[in-house]
């Protein structure tokens, strides 16, 4: 089976699951996950995981993504991109002194009301399901953090802007776009989406599904997944000898007095040493027992 972390240029239309559900056809893996989801009309970064991979998607070290967005001026809908039903439209002009003032708002630790047409779960339901129904509930503020939000382009004719947004796990640029046309007074919608970075891969390291069906036809699936070691590279090292790699796959806790290991709190990588190095998993160590306590093992025992 393969295994490891392929990054899909995600085209437009598709939900992240029809993304999945087509390269387990294409690649004829089944056990395949996916890094975050997208909506259907963004493109872009779509992490895909491969066998035992999946078990890395919750260990991310960088949750940290990035997204090129449009924001069409003068339309609120129920969406809040251009894809709802519209509720106001607005021939208000747009300064962009005003605009630059509303994105500052936007920038940092920040609050936003999750839109009704999303995954959040409100007493045991999701809101998109609610939403479908007509209805529309009160959901809780919540907290994310926009670390940089610049103004690429601004069309104040057309009433349209580009933005480039690098911000925490959770946040919805559709908020944000329609935020900041609540502050203008003239309402704005998400005009398109791509996500450019995530969990520390770039759009720079996709394939689309057309080369990924030519990649699996010349058989070279494997050598074009990256290892699962490769998600967690800004981490240590700490390398077992045959024997204690055997007692770590087996769920052992190793003394860290007899493994060489760097003083961090961070997590760890843990190889077995010697010749290629095989990577067993990630372990912490606890100082308190001096102790390599087991997060995820990713081999089984040989």
């Amino acid at each position: 089976m393969p295994e490891g972390i392929l990054c899909i240029d995600k085209p437009q239309g598709w939900t992240s699951f029809d993304v999945v559900a087509k390269c387990r056809g294409i690649t004829k893996c089944r056990k395949i996950g996916h890094g975050g989801t997208l909506d259907p009309m963004a493109t872009g970064v779509l992490p895909l995981f491969f066998g035992r991979a999946v078990k890395a998607i919750d260990l991310m070290p960088s949750q940290q993504k990035r997204y090129i967005a449009g924001i069409r001026f003068g339309v609120t809908t129920d969406t809040q991109d251009i894809t709802g039903r519209v509720l106001d439209q607005s021939d208000a002009p747009v300064a962009r002194e005003a605009l630059e003032a509303a994105l500052a708002a936007q920038r940092g630790e920040i609050k936003q009301l999750p839109p009704m047409y999303s995954a959040v779960w409100v007493d045991g339901k999701r809101l998109y399901d609610l939403a479908r129904k007509g209805r529309e509930v009160e959901r809780p503020l919540r907290d994310v953090t926009v670390h940089r939000l610049e103004l690429l382009d601004f069309d104040q004719k057309e009433r349209a802007c580009t933005i480039d947004v690098t911000c925490s796990k959770g946040t919805y640029i559709r908020t944000i776009c329609h935020d900041v046309g609540a502050a203008l007074g003239c309402g704005g919608a998400l005009s398109s989406l791509r996500r450019v970075e995530t969990l520390g891969f770039t759009d720079g390291q996709c394939v689309t599904l057309e080369q990924l069906e030519a990649i699996c036809q010349a058989g070279e699936l494997e050598n074009s997944l990256l290892p699962v070691e490769s998600a967690f590279a800004g981490y240590g090292r700490v390398y077992l000898s045959p024997h204690q790699a055997n007692m770590f796959c087996s769920g052992a806790v190793l003394d860290t007095r007899r493994v060489r290991h760097p003083d961090t709190t961070q997590p760890l990588r843990v190889y077995e040493g010697g010749g290629a190095s095989r990577f067993l998993g990630l372990a912490r160590v606890e100082p308190s027992t001096q102790e390599l306590i087991i997060i995820k093992l990713f081999a089984p025992i040989q």
